[in-house]
């Protein structure tokens, strides 16, 4: 596993990097840099302000060329590596096409960034930028014309918005995370199976909500299918089901209901002789009631879902009399991931963020509030 962390100066990008070495048993990579130090990383006279977290011995794992250090990882695509060093577009091009590598974007609001760049010069006896200067350099170094450093977070296949200064905290989220999980790198058949449900939901024109369901034996999918009106009729969503595009409760009126489920939809499309022994409805919400009788009646064996809903109990009732597993099954986290709402679950979490965040702002506001911050406009 290589994974790659992307983000704006001061983001956390080497904290948790040192995570993953110091928790995870992960070693530290490097890409050298093409072009010269960028302006952000600068202090007010114009040196440049060295990282906190220094090389290691491991230092001479520095290479020249995006293919170069890609062949070295591939040898050893088995043991575990991090690397900071995501320069450009093309760097993340080469290293997205190998199945082993892992895109993660650190961000945090620009005023944390800030206060983190100011300890950072301190640490090293150097005047820190103004805030003015800091943002300014920071808008040169992310969003430059032909830069694009901005957009190699929307690539990321997880998204970390990381508020904190305290390392504590930050490792703790970090760990409810479980970031080398081989699943991110390659999905189980559980998760490959729900995220087809998922895909299938994005067809669904019910009003109500979107449903998505897969039908598998011996891992091969027999059926998909997602809730909506019946073929023929109007669609849900052009006013196809009355009850639907009333404002009727979740689980009421269902009689009066046109739609079909998507369980119901995939019973049918695949039905009963194909269905057989051993086969496995996956679905991102948890059936109903009346879809979890006829799913007992086809014969399935096993029902996964992701989400719960209104009527679980009574729906996990009637599969353990019939002898149906029911599991809920939550793929890894993706998407965008604030870390801030992690660490607050842990020991202490809230007291600290919401005081380094309101310190952060109260010096953003002293700033603004300063004359010599106003420029006259020419």
């Amino acid at each position: 596993m290589l994974i790659g962390l992307c983000g704006g100066i001061c983001s956390g990008k080497s904290s948790i990097a040192s995570y993953l070495i110091e928790q995870h048993q992960f070693k530290r990579i490097y890409l050298a840099r093409t072009t010269g130090t960028p302006s952000v990383e600068k202090s007010a006279s114009n040196a440049h302000v060295p990282s906190t977290h220094s090389k290691s011995s491991e230092e001479h794992l520095t290479f020249s060329t995006t293919d170069s250090l890609l062949e070295f990882v591939t040898l050893r695509w088995r043991e575990r590596w991090v690397t900071t060093d995501i320069w450009d577009e093309q760097v993340v091009d080469s290293l997205l096409r190998r199945p082993f590598f892992l895109l993660v974007g650190v961000d945090a609001p620009v005023s944390v960034r800030w206060q983190r760049f100011k300890a950072r010069c301190a640490a090293h006896k150097l005047t820190p930028p103004t805030l003015e200067d800091f943002v300014i350099r920071n808008d040169e170094h992310l969003y430059a014309p032909g830069s694009a450093l901005g957009a190699l977070s929307q690539r990321a296949q997880l998204k970390l918005l990381n508020s904190s200064t305290s390392i504590y905290a930050l490792n703790q989220a970090l760990e409810g995370l479980n970031l080398p999980n081989d699943a991110r790198l390659r999905p189980s058949w559980d998760q490959y199976f729900m995220q087809l449900a998922d895909l299938a939901a994005h067809r669904s024109n019910c009003m109500k909500r979107r449903v998505g369901c897969v039908i598998v034996r011996e891992k091969r999918v027999i059926s998909t299918g997602y809730n909506g009106t019946p073929r023929g009729m109007t669609n849900c969503n052009e006013g196809g089901c009355p009850r639907c595009n009333n404002a009727s409760r979740a689980g009421m009126d269902l009689s009066t209901c046109l739609c079909l489920h998507a369980e119901e939809n995939a019973l049918l499309e695949a039905g009963r002789d194909r269905i057989g022994e051993k086969s496995i409805l996956y679905c991102n919400t948890c059936p109903c009631l009346t879809c979890s009788v006829k799913i007992t009646q086809v014969g399935i064996s096993e029902v996964v879902y992701n989400q719960g809903y209104l009527v679980d109990t009574q729906t996990a009732a009637i599969f353990a009399e019939s002898g149906v597993r029911l599991r809920q099954f939550s793929p890894p986290r993706a998407g965008v991931v604030d870390l801030s709402v992690d660490a607050n679950n842990g020991e202490g979490g809230t007291s600290w963020l919401q005081d380094e965040y309101e310190h952060s702002i109260r010096d953003v506001r002293r700033v603004l509030d300063d004359e010599k911050f106003i420029r006259p406009i020419k």
